[in-house]
């Protein structure tokens, strides 16, 4: 297969390590991979702040594709992360060849993560983060509520997950196009069990007649099922 470059980005309390099992195969198959970690999550856990929105998580990536200069990019978002993917899809559709939602939300222009939630699972959340941090923050899920079984996935998460800035959840997108822009795009389901926060996500792909995908595993397939993911993302980048 003709060498792609991949850009991938992670979703809520994860950071750009949870990718280094898929990326591992990708490179070995000839591939350019970039996983990058968003601001105040993961190894960049320091910078956490209230200043921190959904927008910067646009800016993360937006910086990094200019400034490692890549371009014809498979831009791939994960749960939470498909939001910020949707805004460089419409901030630098240039260097983007194609955008994959791997079982990862979507949001309309100016929509907030928690306008798609029921209110009393918002409230819940927002008594949570100002329990735990003030409000900076959203504290980690159980690794289970992502479809995780094994000991070893297990294991390989629970240390790394780290706070979410929480601003993000209540700070809408601002986008000058459609989502997705114009490029082709893709929705990946993982069905082994199904994650209930991207139902919207996928209908919302079936109308747009995106094509849809399934793999047969958890939340988290980079964890989970890396080869069949990158199997899959082969595919859908041709």
């Amino acid at each position: 297969m003709k060498s792609r470059t991949f850009v991938l980005v992670h979703g809520v309390w994860h950071g750009g390590w949870c990718w280094s099992r898929l990326a591992g195969i990708l490179t070995a198959r000839g591939h350019r991979v970039s996983a990058i970690t968003q601001t105040g999550l993961g190894e960049r856990a320091h910078l956490l702040s209230a200043d921190i929105t959904l927008e910067t998580f646009v800016d993360d990536i937006v910086q990094h594709m200019t400034f490692e200069d890549l371009s014809d990019v498979i831009l791939v978002g994960h749960s939470f992360g498909g939001a910020p993917a949707t805004g460089v899809a419409d901030r630098i559709p240039e260097r983007i060849t194609k955008l994959i939602y791997l079982d990862a939300i979507m949001l309309n222009s100016g929509e907030t993560w928690f306008d798609l939630l029921p209110e009393e699972l918002a409230r819940d959340r927002a008594k949570l983060a100002e329990e735990s941090s003030g409000g900076l923050s959203l504290p980690p899920a159980p690794v289970q509520s992502f479809g995780i079984t094994e000991p070893e996935d297990a294991a390989f998460l629970e240390p790394r997950l780290t706070p979410h800035p929480f601003r993000t959840f209540t700070t809408g997108l601002t986008l000058s196009g459609p989502v997705g822009n114009g490029l082709p795009a893709a929705y990946i389901q993982c069905t082994q069990p199904a994650y209930p926060p991207a139902k919207i996500a996928l209908e919302r792909a079936r109308q747009r007649s995106w094509p849809v995908a399934q793999i047969r595993t958890g939340h988290d397939a980079m964890v989970t099922a890396p080869q069949g993911l990158a199997d899959l993302l082969e595919t859908l980048a041709l």
